[in-house]
């Protein structure tokens, strides 16, 4: 899948509103995975020169599987198809939390 917006561009004001939308995990074997963005969080940066401010992206799946930490394409009706570096945070009975951090 190609990336239709460049990671490097974007902030988290761009995922503000999608909020709560459903995204669409493909691991390059043909499955998918529903996902839910959960929550967007502003990190704090000391870095002394950044090209934008650092955050984080919370998505939740349905539970049972818990795919590993790897870059994936993630597709969304108005972002298109992200290449995206998640990492599985946590599980429980209601779901499965990735994490996505942009620095």
């Amino acid at each position: 899948m190609e990336e239709t917006v460049s990671l490097s561009t974007l902030t988290a004001d761009d995922f503000d509103p999608l909020v709560e939308s459903s995204f669409t995990l493909h691991d390059g074997s043909g499955v998918e995975l529903p996902l839910t963005l959960a929550s967007v969080r502003r990190a704090n940066s000391n870095a002394a020169r950044v090209n934008r401010a650092p955050f984080v992206l919370l998505f939740n799946s349905p539970p049972g599987r818990v795919l590993p930490q790897r870059i994936y394409a993630i597709s969304h009706a108005k972002m298109g198809t992200l290449e995206i570096f998640i990492v599985p945070v946590g599980a429980d009975a209601d779901h499965v939390e990735y994490e996505a951090v942009f620095g």
